[in-house]
């Protein structure tokens, strides 16, 4: 398997899952009368990030996790969504993105230096396979699933299909 096999397939399968998440959501909110911004705004335990965060984060990690891994420039997304027509459309963009990288962009960057902030002062290098198994794709999962667990917890009727992408 090539590296960008090993990339770019697990973002994308799972920025779509998200996008399927969001517009089941979506549909929740309206079939319950329930204001967007509520689930929207939703946390699983008071010191976690809201649902909005989380789909950002998701979209941040798959973007700057090819960037980084490519050494391409870095993109810029501000964290401006607050509707759920806008979180899908950046992650509609973040999938764009990952698609216009190419196999060949990815030769070699599994032995390539990548370097990464690790906090406000700090950062972190590690060899890109080291920086894609050990770091982006862990925090990137982590974010997905922390969505689909907030969404499951208010009474959004998904599963673990929905999750996978495969509903």
């Amino acid at each position: 398997m090539s590296f960008y096999d090993a990339v770019v397939p697990a973002y994308l399968q799972m920025l779509n899952s998200m996008v399927g998440l969001l517009t089941k959501a979506e549909a929740h909110c309206a079939a319950k009368k329930i204001d967007p911004s509520v689930l929207l705004g939703s946390r699983l335990f008071p010191d976690m990030l809201p649902l909005s965060k989380q789909i950002q984060l998701v979209s941040d990690f798959a973007a700057k996790g090819c960037a980084r891994l490519t050494h391409s420039e870095m993109p810029s997304t501000p964290d401006t969504e607050t509707s759920f027509a806008e979180l899908k459309q950046r992650l509609a963009k973040t999938v764009d993105y990952v698609k216009s990288f190419k196999p060949e962009q990815f030769d070699g960057a599994d032995s390539k230096d990548v370097t990464f902030p690790t906090g406000p002062d700090k950062t972190t290098t590690l060899k890109g396979q080291q920086f894609l198994s050990a770091f982006s794709l862990p925090n990137f999962y982590f974010h997905c699933a922390t969505a689909h667990g907030i969404l499951r917890h208010n009474g959004v009727e998904i599963g673990k299909r929905d999750f996978m992408g495969l509903s």
